[in-house]
Formats: C-alpha cells, structure tokens, sequence
C-alpha cells in the first residue's frame, strides 16, 4: 500500500539526512526511468520544479523513487523492517499475516524504486496503522490491541487491561515532528485537502494501489486509501480508511477515501472534546473547494459597526438595544462564507 511505504520512505529520508524538505530541489517531468522501466507521475506531465515536501504533498511518485535511490537498498529495507513490515505485529487476533517484502540481496534498481513508493509488496493494514503511529508519535513502535481493557459487565470492574508495550523506537523526536509538520501539509496544501477540518489541525498522506490479478496488475481496480491523525501537533487517534475496487468515482485516495476520514475524525472530534486552534497550517483552496474566512469579534460593537465586519456572512439577532453584547459562533475561527452568525443585542 502506497499510503504507508510512502510515509517510512519520508521518515527514514529525514532520519538520515539524504534529503531537506524545504531546500533540496527535484524536477518532474512525469516519469523516472530506472533500468529501462519507466515509472509515471500520477499527473500528467509531472509538477515541475518542487521541494521534496511538494513531492509528499503532491504523493509524486518519481520524487519518491529518487528518495529511496538516495537511501540505497540496504538503509531503506532495514528501516522498513524497523517499523514492522515483513513480520507479525503480535496483535490479540488469530490469523495475522506477515505480509510479502522483497528480499533485500535479491532485489535490483527496478525492485528498490516500486518498494520506495509501495508497489510491488503486501502489508497488511494493523501493520500500517502501527508503523505510521510510530512515525508520527515521537518515533516508538509499539504492540497493537484489539481493545484496551475488559470489564465485568455488572460491577463494571476491570478484568483485562493491555498496557502500552513498547517494541523499539524506530526514528528520532525530531525527525518525528517534521513527518507530522509534512503530513499536516500535505492535508493543507496537497492531495490530503479533502480531510483538511477548519479548526483543527489534521494530518495525513492519501494512498492508490493497483490491484494485481493473476500476476499482473489490473487496469482501473484499485485501492483507494487514506490514512489520518488529529491533533497534528499532538496525535491521540490515527484512522485508515481504504476501499477496494470503488467503481463510478474518481480513482485516487485523495478524492474517494479523505472525505470518509474526514467524516470519522468529525465525529472524533466531540468524542474526544479535541479543542479549535489557530495554530495549525490554512487551507490553499481552489475554485471548487468551499471557503471558510476568519470570523471576526464583534462583541462589544455597536450593531452598525458589527454589521459592516460582518459582511458575506448571514445575520440573525435576538435582544433589543444597539450593543452586540454576545455572538455565536465565536469570533477569531473559521466559518464558512455566508454562514450563520448569531448575535444578542443589549
């Protein structure tokens, strides 16, 4: 699954410095050629000029080809193997499987190219979740349960609890908080934009993989995935969400599978009383999305000063007198334009 592979590749890059986000420079014409095989750019004749964080915010196939090729075979399959791929996480479930990696001595050019962006390779999705937790909770690898206790049904006593079990830590703290700060952008800025929550600060990395039948990869069936965490900053809940073969939608993981993320971590929201911020990075929107502006404060305002702040939005009042002396929602979030603004008069 390409959603993940991309995030260890990311990961391991920052950790042994073989790349910088925000410096390092690469172009995309639309494709990479690797021993006679070409590799596509999912867009059309590439990005152009980017930063290697336009290549994770952009999930550009070819920019994370030249990250594994930076790393070598042996640096990339050992950090992958570090965050658990290739062998059974121990969660409480009979049956799991330990997925299908390559064998490093075995594996040319063409081999480390594919498994730098995940293609050609089968994870299974707990093994997803927990190294992506990983990478973006400080850099610990831990043993994933089902649930964390069992309690008597009448007493309501505990009889099971799972305490966290750490496993090793796979990278550094702060290699740790520039994978969160490139994931958030990618939500913000990238093909994450569809789970992007005004408020609140999301982060994520979209996935497409190419099914394979009878050895050969099938046209047009796909796995379509995102994986999600909140807060970006502090994580406390990551969701995966992949749909397999979605017929009559658009074929990418950003357009089919971060909208139903993006609904999940909704309801998570006042599930786990997460608090709006300011803090975290704006949306860039495009002439579809729909656009949210900063809500003033017109607390305190006499109404006609109140009324000319709050222009493009829909006002409705309660009270009497010419003082806002209380308004919802609050002032200094977002709020979609034209939405609704409360205000009592005194």
């Amino acid at each position: 699954m390409v959603v993940t592979f991309k995030i260890v590749t990311l990961a391991t890059s920052l950790e042994e410095k073989t790349i910088n986000l925000f410096e390092d420079q690469y172009y995309d014409s639309g494709a990479i050629s690797v021993e006679g095989a070409t590799i596509h750019c999912w867009k059309h004749g590439g990005h152009g000029a980017q930063t290697f964080l336009n290549v994770v915010e952009n999930s550009c196939n070819p920019g994370f080809v030249l990250m594994g090729q930076k790393l070598g075979t042996t640096r990339l399959m050992n950090s992958i193997r570090n965050f658990g791929f290739g062998m059974k996480t121990g969660i409480d479930l009979n049956g799991e499987s330990s997925g299908i990696l390559f064998q490093t001595k075995q594996m040319g050019p063409v081999e480390l190219a594919t498994t730098s962006f995940g293609q050609g390779i089968s994870v299974t999705p707990i093994q997803q979740v927990a190294a992506v937790s990983a990478a973006i909770n400080g850099g610990y690898l831990y043993q994933p349960h089902l649930v964390q206790s069992m309690l008597e049904p009448e007493v309501n006593s505990v009889i099971q609890m799972n305490e966290p079990v750490l496993i090793r830590q796979v990278i550094q703290e702060d290699t740790s908080k520039l994978v969160r700060y490139a994931l958030e952008s990618v939500v913000a800025h990238g093909s994450g934009r569809n789970a992007y929550i005004e408020n609140y600060r999301v982060g994520g990395k979209t996935g497409t993989a190419q099914k394979v039948l009878n050895g050969a990869y099938a046209a047009g069936n796909y796995i379509l995935s995102f994986m999600g965490f909140m807060p970006a900053d502090d994580p406390k809940i990551v969701v995966y969400v992949a749909i397999d073969h979605p017929v009559g939608v658009v074929q990418y993981g950003g357009t089919t599978a971060a909208p139903i993320a993006k609904s999940i971590l909704q309801t998570a929201i006042s599930l786990y009383h997460f608090s709006p911020t300011m803090d975290g990075m704006e949306k860039e929107y495009n002439w579809m999305d729909t656009k949210y502006t900063i809500l003033p404060n017109v607390e305190g305002m006499k109404l006609p000063e109140a009324k000319e702040s709050l222009k493009g939005f829909q006002i409705e009042y309660s009270g009497e007198g010419e003082t806002v002396v209380y308004q919802s929602p609050k002032g200094g979030f977002y709020l979609k334009d034209g939405g609704v603004v409360k205000l009592m008069l005194g």
